[in-house]
């Protein structure tokens, strides 16, 4: 049975502790305010964006638009952006990141797949397990800044157009609420946009109808031209796929991190809660014993 001492260390200790998560759990949240009002700013802009380009492409009306960032092709070598955090104590937050990733390795076994990091925890995962790494982009992990993202988008679309890779994937966590992040895989290039003719979920199971401009659609007059102006839309629409990318990250991370400093506060709470009562068990013990040692020998004096 452990000394009274020692249980009282353990109290000390968890209360030093639960101090510590609880503080932690403060900034996480004063955080996630911040990194919630970018992405709710940042998330109509893109979807804006992508719909203007696909409007822009089906209001063609027969003339030939094209973009060599959304041109596909057959896919023999893949980067795959990596988000996650420099810092633990966030749930699950980077390991659910990484299972993902090192999922998505075998379900694209025939591909030769390497990897380009944003935080410290993933490039430390795969690097100690010799995966083919490319280049780490560790200042992006905390606060993530268009112009950067917008460098990192222009390299990537290089490497694209090279053809030193054939697709770019960004894997990271979605945020949807402090407590709830969802992974997800998505497709930086070749560009996809989205479609007007994309079915609805009451025409699942229908035939959608093809995207072709009709004749009630309204047009617009583009100047200096169509091309012109989709030449300059689409790498735009890459760098803020990225950037907003790494805000749901951050968002999510700051997210995670609370909900798990929260967690460990109330376990901590509760650790104590049965350290005390053992402790006055003891104690009761101890006195019991003592008590009896003084009855027993004032019988032997007798």
């Amino acid at each position: 049975m452990a000394s009274l001492r020692d249980i009282r260390k353990r109290i000390r200790s968890v209360k030093n502790t639960r101090q510590i998560t609880k503080a932690m759990k403060m900034v996480a949240a004063a955080k996630l305010r911040k990194a919630q009002e970018a992405i709710t700013a940042a998330r109509p802009y893109a979807q804006i964006l992508d719909q203007i380009i696909s409007d822009l492409v089906v209001r063609s009306q027969g003339e030939e638009l094209a973009h060599p960032l959304l041109s596909s092709r057959p896919v023999r070598k893949a980067e795959v952006v990596l988000l996650t955090s420099d810092r633990g104590l966030a749930g699950g937050f980077n390991s659910n990141v990484i299972r993902r990733a090192t999922r998505f390795l075998y379900e694209n076994n025939g591909v030769q797949v390497e990897f380009s990091t944003v935080g410290r925890k993933g490039n430390d995962f795969f690097r100690q397990r010799g995966q083919s790494m490319r280049k780490d982009f560790g200042h992006l992990s905390q606060k993530p800044d268009y112009t950067q993202a917008s460098a990192v988008a222009e390299e990537l679309s290089a490497r694209f157009l090279k053809g030193d890779v054939d697709a770019v994937y960004v894997i990271y966590n979605e945020f949807l609420s402090a407590i709830n992040q969802k992974v997800t895989v998505a497709q930086l290039l070749p560009l996809q946009t989205l479609s007007v003719s994309a079915p609805t979920a009451a025409q699942v199971g229908q035939v959608a109808p093809q995207a072709q401009p009709t004749a009630d659609l309204v047009d617009f007059k583009y100047e200096p031209g169509r091309q012109e102006v989709l030449d300059r839309l689409v790498p735009q629409a890459v760098a803020i796929k990225l950037y907003r990318s790494l805000l749901e990250s951050v968002a999510s991370e700051h997210g995670a991190r609370m909900s798990a400093m929260e967690n460990a506060t109330s376990n901590a709470t509760d650790m104590i809660a049965s350290l005390s009562l053992t402790y006055n068990r003891t104690r009761q013990a101890v006195i019991t014993n003592e008590l009896m040692e003084i009855v027993s020998g004032a019988e032997a004096l007798k």
